[in-house]
């Protein structure tokens, strides 16, 4: 497998490339990870199942559209496809550091200019992307509307939770809620291309000190589904929010609707990993309802 994809680099990349080391390292909760070492050059590629290749396809195009902004720094997608039983995607090697506080308010900063690089699929106001892809190993579709609120409530938080009642997820407000969407999501955003998945463990500061957006679960949406995602599993530095703030500030009206955005992610933990993420989305539906 590793001479295969190793022939495929080459190809690419038109140099060639032997593999001399390999290593294992983090390749997130779903995938598996290595460093790819040849003579002079390291890549990063994340392998799964065969059938798992259009998770990498999807996640290949959203890197490129993230470095299409000339915002921020994102790995470079290299090659992705199957070899053997695996599908892989090879990605440029970068080096990360601690980062400072000067590193998160340039985080901020380019976040904000990349949600203000409006993608040509975004320009007609419309919500979505030009394929379905994945929130960790779920399904995420991305099919495209015209209202936002529309999109949230059919694509996101619908969509969830009819996953979540084939697992046994007991949520009695779901179809308050969801009738209820409109009227919290009234605010017209304009459409942003947005990370998707942006938690602590997607941001990275390189050993220089470059801020790092990392396993995107892209599409065009509302900005601040992104910044609420920060807010989540420990939050980011307030340098990061400095930062933001500084180039795009955000809408009166953020702090209520950030719940309802991150409700969208505790479901799907929920129907990742079950546990207490049933009690806390239901937790989180009162809070929202009032």
């Amino acid at each position: 497998m590793w001479t295969e994809i190793a022939a495929q680099i080459s190809k690419i990349t038109g140099k060639p490339f032997e593999v001399v080391n390999r290593r294992s390292v983090s390749g997130g909760c779903i995938n598996q990870g290595c460093a790819l070492i040849g003579d002079d050059t390291t890549y990063f590629v994340k392998t799964n199942q065969a059938s798992q290749v259009s998770m990498f396809e999807a996640e290949a195009l959203g890197l490129k559209q993230m470095l299409d902004t000339h915002a921020i720094r994102v790995p470079q997608p290299i090659v992705y496809g199957v070899a053997g039983n695996s599908a892989y995607i090879v990605l440029e090697w970068l080096e990360f550091g601690g980062g400072n506080s000067e590193s998160w308010v340039e985080m901020g900063r380019q976040l904000a200019a990349m949600h203000q690089a409006i993608p040509p699929q975004g320009k007609d106001g419309r919500f979505g992307w030009n394929q379905n892809n994945t929130i960790g190993s779920t399904p995420q579709i991305n099919d495209w509307m015209d209202d936002w609120a529309e999109f949230f409530a059919e694509h996101r938080l619908g969509y969830q939770f009819k996953l979540a009642r084939r697992r046994g997820g007991h949520f009695p407000g779901q179809d308050k809620l969801l009738a209820k969407v409109p009227e919290l999501l009234d605010h017209q955003p304009k459409p942003s291309l947005i990370h998707g998945d942006l938690w602590g463990g997607n941001a990275a500061v390189t050993t220089s000190g470059e801020p790092v957006l990392l396993d995107p679960a892209t599409y065009v949406g509302d900005r601040e589904a992104d910044i609420a995602m920060t807010e989540l599993f420990g939050g980011f530095p307030a340098a990061f929010y400095r930062g933001y703030n500084q180039v795009w500030q955000l809408d009166s009206g953020y702090e209520q609707r950030k719940t309802l955005y991150n409700l969208y992610h505790i479901i799907n933990h929920f129907n990742l990993f079950g546990g207490g993420y049933g009690s806390q989305a239901n937790r989180m539906i009162e809070q929202i309802l009032g």
